[in-house]
């Protein structure tokens, strides 16, 4: 008999149905383990890069307004008669000047996302801004003593007892000692005449968002500021006695020896975090009097002094976002160096 030289059949190899079915089920778990893992770092990656955002952000903005606050009032010299004592101030609309004082601030109001603004004045003369008498006038040409660096296109201040007016610089002939002016109000002989180098008048406020410096978007993620003004009990005083909103019969416009008492300004910036949470995640400031209130509040106030409100809720999802303030103090140096003045 021949041997059978055929092998026998195998056996089919491969996956049944039933366990393609299981493997793609622990698949499909395992994905929806990996998804909702991968969602939660996610979520958590994106709070830390924010909050890091508006650290830095409000870190910047309030930097960039404190070191304009430091320089605030130069060169108004602290000497007799000085600028800061002036009752009465003409300007010229030539020189493009809003004012002479140091700083303003326009409060914002009670409104629903309202904030404050800072304006801030200060000259760029390298020679300090020392006065020098007027010994004559020939048209609007005035003879002085010495011309102490003056330029052309410098903002000229000149004060006659508590009046000053402010104007341009025309013409400087150093040789000569003689400055022509733009406009020759209250240019008389023995007042004394300052050159301030170039008028800086730079308004700080919140638009859509941003920290404006004149009008201008500087940071982003700024969504409130609000400001005080420092006062002393006296012109000729230091010490911060009481802390003031920009509001009122005093504070909105203050007169002359209100306006000597501000000493120094105190700043709180709002940053926002861009990630918006799907719950409430801030609330608003418990107190403005309490020594810690909780929430979102620009510092600890007292009964005397209270800190200014920041109410975000124009924006009807504000409590699903996080915040971070950033406060300081800024001294108003040249106020304060002219308190033996005023």
């Amino acid at each position: 008999m021949e041997p059978n030289s055929r092998r026998p059949l195998s056996r089919q190899t491969g996956f049944t149905l039933v366990e393609i079915m299981v493997g793609l089920a622990i698949g499909m778990l395992a994905t929806l383990v990996i998804m909702q893992v991968f969602s939660v770092f996610e979520a958590q990656k994106r709070v830390t890069t924010g909050t890091a955002d508006a650290q830095t952000n409000g870190g910047i903005a309030l930097y960039n307004i404190g070191r304009e606050l430091q320089m605030a009032g130069y060169p108004l010299m602290p000497v007799t008669d000085s600028p800061l004592e002036c009752t009465t101030t003409t300007i010229d609309p030539l020189a493009g000047v809003g004012g002479i004082f140091p700083v303003a601030i326009t409060d914002g109001g009670a409104a629903a996302g309202a904030s404050d603004s800072i304006t801030i004045r200060y000259g760029t003369t390298m020679t300090g801004g020392v006065p020098t008498p007027i010994t004559a006038m020939v048209g609007q040409t005035a003879t002085v003593a010495n011309n102490l660096g003056c330029q052309g296109n410098n903002i000229a201040l000149i004060v006659n007892g508590t009046a000053c007016a402010v104007t341009s610089a025309s013409a400087v002939v150093a040789s000569t000692t003689t400055i022509t002016l733009q406009n020759t109000t209250g240019a008389i002989a023995n007042a004394n005449l300052s050159c301030l180098g170039v008028w800086n008048e730079i308004v700080y406020g919140v638009n859509n968002g941003n920290l404006d410096r004149s009008g201008v978007p500087s940071v982003a993620g700024i969504v409130n500021v609000q400001a005080q003004y420092g006062v002393s009990n006296t012109a000729a005083s230091n010490q911060v006695t009481q802390w003031v909103n920009a509001s009122g019969g005093t504070w909105a416009a203050p007169a002359v020896a209100d306006r000597n008492r501000i000493k120094s300004v105190r700043v709180a910036v709002v940053a926002r975090n861009a990630k918006m949470e799907p719950a409430a995640v801030t609330a608003a400031c418990s107190s403005t009097t309490a020594a810690a209130p909780t929430g979102l509040c620009a510092w600890a106030g007292s009964a005397s002094s209270p800190a200014p409100t920041i109410d975000l809720s124009n924006d009807p999802d504000w409590l699903r976002y996080r915040y971070r303030v950033f406060e300081t103090i800024i001294p108003l140096r040249n106020m304060i160096w002219s308190k033996d003045t005023l």
